[in-house]
């Protein structure tokens, strides 16, 4: 019988990050019995996890990529239930595509021979849109062709393939919820593996020209943070073990359009630098959502608002950095 979240004790792989942070603050407010995080800080922030770790969680700079670390808390804390958010951002696979890729296969492996081992009972994995690659047809529902185009979303892949071998061979209770495209407060804004939206925003705030690789007429399927928290929180009690959902607000948006709506919102007014796109690049994410409609309460922020939000909250964080040079 799978535990509930209530009175568990949880182990978030990769907590420290723009996804894992905003769950492990939820599980929190949902009364797990304790909250564990294991990240390499490899994109991690501590300071995402500042009011988590005010409130009695805990956590470990340690890489859960290294099994005997895995095996080591799961035994100390006696884990039931673990969330694994663990990976290595999308651009990082163009810096390094072997070991964006296996990342994301050893992690699992590690986890999925500790559930087979009854190290814990319970495994969501979070997997990506991005294996699907581009729209072979809209919206892409659960039942769309894995055709990923990086290695990134190979290793996606070939991991969701390994959790249904596992779950076939050994009656585990893993599952895989596979989030689109998340924005929001806490995603990484620097260097070459942030995320367009907190990028732009910062490069606007710091006086320069927003960038598009390509055209711009590429699309994404944005969901609000906060709304992808809330839906896994909510289908963790009705999704079978073994099956895959889709994590998605069932919008699809041009990069140009996402641009110009940051634009607008803090009143800039000049150039936007064309650069040649980026090889790989997914053509066109529209996501279909029915599935995770049929099994919970989907409630979305508006994609309009949850950009409002976002801004304003970078914008602190820009202001409080000025503040402190």
């Amino acid at each position: 019988m799978r535990p509930k979240i209530k009175n568990s004790t949880i182990l978030i792989t990769g907590g420290a990050g723009f996804i894992g942070s905003h769950l492990v603050e939820q599980l929190m407010m949902n009364e797990a019995k304790q909250v564990i995080v294991v990240d390499n800080m490899f994109l991690g922030n501590r300071e995402n996890l500042s009011d988590a770790l005010s409130k009695g969680m805990v956590l470990y700079v340690d890489d859960a990529e290294l099994k005997g670390s895995l095996e080591y808390i799961i035994e100390k804390h006696k884990i039931d239930i673990v969330f694994n958010c663990a990976t290595k951002a999308l651009n990082y696979s163009f810096i390094n595509p072997s070991n964006a890729y296996m990342t994301n296969v050893i992690v699992l492996n590690n986890l999925l021979e500790l559930q087979r081992k009854g190290a814990f009972k319970t495994l969501c994995h979070f997997s990506s849109s991005e294996v699907y690659g581009s729209a072979q047809y809209e919206p892409m529902d659960e039942q769309h062709p894995i055709l990923p185009t990086t290695a990134y979303a190979a290793g996606k892949a070939a991991a969701d393939t390994m959790l249904h071998s596992y779950v076939n061979m050994f009656g585990l209770d893993a599952f895989i919820v596979r989030p689109f495209n998340n924005y929001g407060p806490r995603q990484n804004y620097e260097g070459p593996l942030s995320g367009v939206i907190p990028a732009t925003i910062m490069k606007l705030l710091n006086g320069d020209a927003p960038e598009i690789h390509g055209t711009g007429l590429q699309s994404r399927d944005y969901i609000y943070v906060v709304d992808t928290i809330d839906s896994i929180i909510k289908v963790y009690d009705v999704i079978k073990r073994g099956d895959c959902v889709n994590i998605a607000a069932g919008n699809h948006i041009a990069i140009k359009e996402i641009i110009l709506k940051i634009s607008k919102i803090l009143n800039y007014k000049g150039p936007i630098l064309y650069k040649d796109c980026r090889p790989a690049d997914v053509a066109c994410h529209h996501a279909g959502n029915q599935k995770i409609k049929s099994m919970i309460n989907f409630n979305l922020v508006d994609f309009d608002e949850g950009l409002l939000k976002t801004v304003r909250w970078y914008k602190e964080i820009y202001n409080k950095r000025n503040v402190l040079k």
